[in-house]
């Protein structure tokens, strides 16, 4: 059987974007996670860096995923659709430069 028949869509994170780097997704132990969407929105400018952490590790220069992304106010920043796979373990983290923004993201678990 294939990875991909093994698939379970599900919103993976809503989560409101905060000045201190949080962690708005763990993937489960024995699973792999597809990233397919991520949606950014805002109700006043802001700046957002998203980080895709391997297991144990920490945010930092070597994970970020998108950097200092600029949010507008009202705006959805993109829709951004891909096929990022992360293993076990690792997480989702993000900061942001202000509040008032949320992080919407996509995707699915397989184990």
């Amino acid at each position: 059987m294939s990875f991909y028949q093994n698939i379970i869509p599900n919103q993976l994170a809503a989560a409101a974007v905060t000045t201190s780097t949080t962690t708005v997704y763990t993937v489960p132990t024995s699973t792999r996670t597809i990233i397919k969407d991520i949606n950014i929105t805002a109700g006043s400018s802001i700046t957002v860096t998203i980080y895709f952490v391997p297991s144990g590790g920490t945010a930092g220069t070597g994970n970020i995923f998108l950097n200092v992304v600029p949010v507008n106010t009202g705006a959805s920043y993109f829709h951004w659709v891909g096929t990022q796979v992360l293993p076990a373990g690792s997480t989702i983290q993000v900061v942001a430069s202000g509040t008032g923004g949320n992080i919407f993201i996509s995707g699915g678990e397989a184990t």
